[in-house]
């Protein structure tokens, strides 16, 4: 089954023994893969992030893929215990006929690596090809002293309460590539949280510390590819070695990098591997799509436009998302900083941690309205102008005075009127219009084109009730025009507003030199 581009494939559900277990099933087959996944994870907020998206769907253009969450991880049943690796051989079974799957290649990361391979043992006939991550026949040394163990599972304690919080390390461990991100890093901590509680994941490296499958290597008849980074720090390069040496059938493929999880780092090599060693070949991808032209409205409304397309309202989810983009968009690319976003989306809090988090929430919230569109650091977040475009910066570029009046089509942010960060763009951009609209005015008056005259002077009165050379443009225009009616009218408009100012204004006499 295809998914549309930027949508999620449907959580479908496997009874296992005891569990419901969650899986996806994307793209089009032969062949079929299925996935088995590292330690914890949660196939349905995978999709957030865009390596992982991407990942998945060079998958889903090749072949069928299914993937799953194990039993009490993810989006599979939270309240059963941890499973020992002969059920978790079952669960991989209760996916695979619930999706309706006799036969199949496997892609293995991590430390499901023992457990496929345990599979594939047990049920050959049901193994097409096994492809193993980053991976080894155990998860710790097999030769681990009691001293060694308990300095384990100190680490794992301490990793477990460290869990889905500021203070993870799991980011800096297994993707130090995306470990300046600040984004990626609050995601992350995110994404643990709905992965697995503290006390699962502490039961799952309870259970690491004695996994040992070596033994049945040597019955594992099925082509393996083996895939392993140099710089491996969750799992060092030696353990891949070692399992292509005692697997019958394998080949061994070193990668460079020190990311542990798959998609982070370079991911083009692995991926053609992988896809020609499953299908036989690497199939010819067509140009990507040129992405859609994005472009932010502020003069006079403010509006997203995607290829053309007005983005709903009910698209932002939430008014602090629209708000949030709006600055950055005030800020014509330069750096905002965080602490200003958050002062600006919640005044009234304090809890600095909190509110970094919930500022990435409403980044992510932006960044997919504006199909990336956001360059971001630890201390500030800008606009990528480069992917964006804006009615403001088109303002700001134009030299021709007729541009600059086609660019100004109504006051910067009208509804954020009494927003202290508006004020200044606000007049900026005003008087640019202003000076552009009174040249060609006056020049339009100088050549008897009192249509294009009177029309000028009416888009400066309407900018600003209180122009007085406005609306004496306008009144000139119209005697020219050999409106005199309609000139006494508008004479009488400009004597009105700048009465309210206090503000004198000639007879209509002296204006005219009637």
């Amino acid at each position: 089954m295809t998914t549309p581009p930027g949508e999620i494939p449907p959580i479908r559900f496997a009874q296992a023994r005891g569990a419901r277990l969650a899986y996806q099933e994307f793209g089009e087959g032969p062949p079929t893969v299925v996935g088995i996944p590292p330690l914890a994870q949660n196939i349905e907020m995978a999709w957030e992030w865009p390596d992982i998206r991407h990942m998945l769907e060079r998958f889903g253009s090749f072949c069928r893929f299914i993937h799953f969450d194990k039993r009490g991880t993810g989006a599979s049943d939270r309240r059963s215990r941890i499973p020992e690796l002969d059920e978790r051989v079952d669960d991989v079974r209760a996916v695979m006929d619930a999706a309706g799957v006799d036969r199949a290649h496997f892609f293995v990361q991590s430390e499901g690596g023992p457990m496929s391979l345990l599979f594939g043992a047990t049920y050959p006939a049901r193994v097409e090809s096994l492809t193993l991550f980053g991976t080894g026949a155990t998860t710790v040394p097999p030769d681990m002293s009691a001293d060694e163990k308990a300095a384990a599972r100190e680490r794992a304690r301490l990793t477990s309460a460290e869990w889905g919080t500021p203070a993870s390390r799991i980011v800096d461990r297994f993707a130090p590539s995306l470990a300046h991100d600040q984004d990626y890093r609050t995601w992350h901590q995110r994404y643990e949280r709905h992965a697995a509680t503290p006390e699962s994941l502490k039961e799952m490296f309870e259970i690491s510390l004695d996994v040992d499958v070596r033994e049945v290597l040597s019955e594992i008849d099925a082509p393996a590819l083996v895939l392993h980074r140099t710089g491996d720090q969750a799992i060092p390069i030696e353990w891949g070695r070692d399992l292509a040496q005692r697997l019958p059938n394998a080949r061994f493929l070193e990668l460079g990098g020190d990311d542990h999880f798959a998609y982070a780092g370079d991911t083009t090599l692995w991926l053609d591997e992988v896809e020609r060693f499953i299908t036989g070949s690497v199939s010819t991808r067509p140009p990507p799509v040129a992405r859609p032209q994005v472009r932010i409205v502020t003069l006079g409304r403010f509006a997203v436009e995607v290829g053309g397309e007005e983005v709903p309202v009910s698209a932002w989810g939430s008014r602090l998302a629209r708000q949030l983009c709006k600055r950055l968009a005030a800020a014509r690319g330069w750096p905002v900083t965080r602490e200003e976003l958050i002062d600006l989306l919640w005044s009234d809090e304090h809890d600095m941690g909190k509110l970094s988090a919930r500022l990435s929430v409403q980044l992510s919230t932006v960044r997919r309205i504006l199909d990336g569109g956001v360059i971001a650091d630890r201390e500030s977040v800008r606009l990528d102008l480069d992917a964006v475009s804006t009615d403001l910066e088109d303002l700001y570029k134009a030299t021709d005075p007729g541009a600059v009046v086609a660019a100004y089509t109504g006051p910067f942010l009208p509804e954020d009127l009494y927003d202290d960060w508006t004020a200044g763009i606000r007049e900026e951009a005003r008087a640019q219009f202003v000076r552009a609209a009174r040249l060609m005015a006056h020049d339009a008056l100088d050549r008897g084109d009192t249509v294009a005259a009177s029309g000028l002077a009416r888009r400066l009165i309407e900018s600003d009730q209180y122009d007085d050379e406005a609306h004496r443009l306008l009144v000139t225009a119209l005697v020219a025009a050999g409106e005199d009616r309609q000139a006494r009218r508008a004479h009488e408009v400009w004597r009105k507003a700048l009465a309210d100012i206090d503000v004198p204004v000639p007879r209509f006499e002296q204006v005219t030199g009637s």
